[in-house]
This record gives C-alpha cells, structure tokens and sequence, in this order.
C-alpha cells in the first residue's frame, strides 16, 4: 500500500450460505447459480471471492426474509436477522494528522472505499468520521466502516510526523519533487512538517543530507525521485538501464557496487553510512541485523495474567502489559536534546492463547531492544517532547472494538507481527 493504489483490503472473503435458513430456499439457489456457483443438494455452501463479489451477493442475500428459530431468539443469533429499521453504524475516532493526509494524500483510495453508496464525513467539531447510506441497503454502510478502520489502521501504523528546519523557500520544491508527503511551513519560520509514510521519509532524509538540499545545485526531478525508489535510471542514448544509487543518485560502478539479499544495490560506502545509523535497505525497508530505537533508556515492561476473558477470546484469560517509562532528559539521539520529558504509563492487553503469548516474546523483545517507545510529537494532543508510542499497535482496551483500540479484532495479532516483522522481530 505504500505507493501504488490502494489495493483491495480484503482480498479474500468467504461467505457460508445455508439455504435452509430462508423461507425461499430456491431463489437462494438461483441466486447463487447466477453469481456461476454450482449448487449441488441441501447443504451449506461456501462461496470463496473477492470483497467486491462477496458484498453484493451478501446485500441480495439480506433483501430475502429468512427463519428465525425459536430456540435461537434470546440468542446473538437472532440479532444478526436483518433489522426492519437501518441499524446506527459508529463513528470511527480519528487523529488529525493522520485525517489530514487522508484527505490529501489518499482522496482516491477514500472515495474507493466509500463507493458511490456510501458517504464519509468529518464533521467540524469533533475528531471523528461518520458514515451514511446513499442507498436503501444500510448494510454496505457498514461494509465501507470496517473497509476505513482496517485502511486507517494500516495507514497510521506506516505514516511519519516529522519537522525539519529548512529555509522556507525550499517548501515549494520539495513539495513537487516528493508528491507522496504532505509538507507544511510556518511563513516567517525556517521550521517544516512533514508527513509521509515510513519510506517517503527515508528518502526525504537522505536527500536533506545530500548537499542539493543545502545548496540547491543539483535540484531533484520527479524522474529522480523515481530513481531513488526503484535503484534504476534509463539512459535513452543507449536504450539500456543502467543502475543508479538510490542515496547519492550516482553511477554505480559495478566494483564498488553493494548489492543486499533483498536485491537492492547502492554504492557500499552509502550503504555502509547508512547501516551505521539504522541496519534497514533505504529502499525496501528490510532490517538488517537488531535494531535499536530511541526509546528513553530506564523504562520498565511487567505483565500479570487475569481468568477474564477479551471480546472474541472467550476460551482464554488475559495477559496485563503495564509499560512505565520515567521523566528524564533528552539525549543526542531525540529530537530536542537537553529538553525534559514527561513520564508516561500505558497499559495493553493480549489473549493468554498460545498466539498471545508468542506475540508477548516479541513484543518483549521489542522492548528491550528499544523500540516500543520514542519521544516526539503525540498525535492525540500535538504537543511536541512527549514519549509516544513508536509504531508498534497496542490494544489499549479490553472492548469497544478497533475504534476504540479494543476487542474484538479478530486480524490484530497477525497485524502485529507484520509490524513487528518491519522492525526485524519475528
């Protein structure tokens, strides 16, 4: 999802239909031989596809009446019938930062999601986002939350808040040269914000570093920006590729060239500068050996179990993180050295499963090498020299479900480990 459109969120969707259910039994077989499904007998069938196929034959599912067994009418089940008055679908609470690069960097992948169905709005005075129907079937509205919550989640779990100082003149520059990132300047200030997802910044960063940030004399195209993310440039007089590093732009000659086990190349000096300050490809993203975060040194990570069980994990108790990182004072490595930090406490919640508790090595792991945690600016209150959570989801609630951070959330701890996994825990 980092630069291309946004892919589908849910590739594969498998729906069971128990044609029994239903006061007529033959249309849902004539529903399901239309969408090519062979229907063979009475049994339940399950119908594998992509979430596009799945909803529509879901919505002319729900238009038919249906059972409802006596036994089953105090029961869950009986509430999952379809509803004679649109049921109220939850607003989804929102970070600014993040809301904002939504609106101006994803517009696209915003209006994919909502469809043509489906309206999403922010309203003025509150940081959520609400969702409405167009249509008589309210149900695709909430088909189009639960698309939003898995793309913001996703999106927030990539995306980069950072300020640099840099002459004000520059902003208009870089702000064509790097169209992925959202970048601000405060007129009269020699300070920016940028944001962008992880990748974007890295690529920002290393060009600030060369010396066309600072002096302007080699000024960077699109073209070249291109360069950077691919590892390659086209010489057209030859009409063959040739190699160009992605950190200095340059000619990779081939007895200097450093190619890493993802099949990236750079020059091995840049490549070798470069894993000094973080051991990742500046293309991909792949770690390379442990990596150490910034994380405030001195911090505590406990854990308790309790016999309750979370939303969705009901056969399990529960694992208790309690995370304590004390007020100290910045070091070289944060972004306002000498300044203070306040202490912060947070607590998490995992599933005693035995996917819980690998989960729970991990992020322990993570822990120690530094990386649970860093200082900057929070995203909940836009205060700067904060300890902030440092891209790694936690689950700060026991319920409420993934816009309240809670249960259930029956694809987090996959998520999890995918994040953990960027940051080479696995």
């Amino acid at each position: 999802m980092a630069n291309a459109s946004l892919k589908e969120v849910f590739s594969d969707v498998t729906l069971i239909v128990d044609p029994n259910t239903f006061k007529e039994p033959n249309r849902v077989k004539d529903i399901l031989t239309e969408c090519g499904i062979r229907v063979t007998g009475d049994l339940c069938y399950e119908v594998q596809g992509s979430f596009d196929k799945i909803e529509d034959l879901f919505v002319k599912m729900s238009s038919l009446d249906r059972y409802v067994d006596p036994n089953l009418r105090d029961s869950p089940l009986h509430h999952q019938q379809r509803p004679r008055s649109p049921t109220p679908v939850k607003p989804v609470a929102i970070v600014g930062a993040v809301w904002d690069f939504i609106q101006q960097r994803c517009s696209k992948e915003l209006k994919r999601i909502q469809g043509e169905d489906v309206l999403i709005h922010k309203p003025h005075d509150k940081m959520v986002v609400t969702f409405q129907s167009r249509i008589k079937y309210p149900v695709r509205v909430h088909f189009a939350r639960e698309r939003f919550v898995t793309f913001y989640q996703r999106l927030a779990t990539d995306l980069k808040v950072k300020t640099y100082s840099l002459d004000p003149q520059y902003y208009k520059s870089l702000q064509g040269q790097f169209p992925e990132l959202l970048i601000e300047g405060t007129p009269g200030k020699d300070k920016m914000t940028v944001t962008g997802r992880y990748m974007h910044i890295v690529i920002l960063e290393d060009f600030l570093c060369s010396s066309a940030a600072v002096t302007s004399q080699r000024s960077l195209t699109p073209q070249r920006v291109r360069a950077r993310t691919s590892g390659t440039t086209h010489n057209k007089q030859s009409d063959e590729e040739e190699e160009s590093c992605p950190i200095c732009l340059e000619t990779i000659k081939e007895n200097k060239k450093k190619t890493l086990e993802c099949k990236h190349s750079f020059c091995r000096r840049c490549v070798e500068k470069a894993f000094k300050t973080k051991p990742v490809c500046p293309t991909c993203g792949a770690v390379y050996g442990e990596l150490k975060g910034t994380q405030p040194k001195g911090g505590t990570m406990t854990t308790t179990k309790e016999k309750s069980s979370l939303s969705g994990y009901e056969k399990y108790g529960t694992i208790v993180i309690q995370y304590h990182i004390p007020s100290g004072i910045q070091k070289e490595e944060h972004p306002n050295p000498g300044q203070t930090y306040q202490s912060v406490s947070r607590t998490a919640y995992l599933p005693d499963s035995s996917e819980g508790r690998n989960v729970l090595a991990l992020l322990k792991r993570a822990f120690d090498q530094r990386l649970t945690f860093t200082i900057g600016r929070s995203s909940t209150t836009g205060m700067e020299n904060m300890v902030t959570w440092n891209d790694i989801h936690h689950k700060t609630s026991r319920s409420g479900g993934t816009s309240c951070y809670g249960y259930p959330d029956p694809d987090y701890l996959r998520r999890l480990q995918d994040e953990l996994k960027v940051k080479g825990i696995y």
